[in-house]
């Protein structure tokens, strides 16, 4: 295994856990969203805004391509990242895939007071993200494993994710 991807709908806690899995396991971490805005010099938000969804995902495979080629990297992904299958394809050929999940609830509490999140700037977040959730299911499914963090801490859910390996 040469990185571990963590994959999951946004307030799932990926780039936390990222982060702490990674001092645990001595290797690098890195957010694809941060390597995303550092290679075009420009917000998320801004690009979504700007130039849409489907430019983002362009730039996202791209740089997800690019990421996979390093070794021993801990990658928090953004929450739509498995809708291409290859980038599944991509991150089951270099690493493990580990889906980190969590109720419609508890992604709206952990995502209230964050206003950069474009998919849910809507008049019903809710909502939304149980669509989203329910759109995503079966290609959330396809990791190698699923862990739904609602009611774990950071530590716990790195706990399991070392224990899976």
């Amino acid at each position: 295994m040469s990185n571990i991807y963590l994959v999951g709908f946004m307030g799932t806690g990926k780039t936390t856990v990222g982060r702490e899995l990674a001092v645990k396991k001595k290797w690098q971490f890195a957010d694809l969203d941060d390597l995303i805005e550092l290679r075009v010099k420009s917000l998320i938000r801004d690009i979504f805004a700007k130039k849409g969804e489907p430019y983002f995902r362009k730039l996202e495979k791209q740089v997800l391509k690019d990421a996979s080629r390093e070794k021993n990297f801990v990658f928090a992904c953004g929450g739509g990242i498995v809708i291409d299958p290859e980038n599944i394809k991509i991150m089951k050929a270099t690493g493990k895939v580990i889906c980190l999940a969590a109720k419609p609830e508890v992604i709206l509490k952990r995502t209230a007071s964050c206003c950069d999140r474009p998919l849910l700037n809507v008049k019903d977040p809710k909502k939304q993200i149980k669509l989203l959730l329910n759109m995503r299911a079966p290609y959330y499914a396809r990791a190698d494993k699923i862990i739904d963090t609602s009611k774990l801490s950071v530590k716990q859910v790195v706990a399991r994710i070392i224990s899976l390996l």
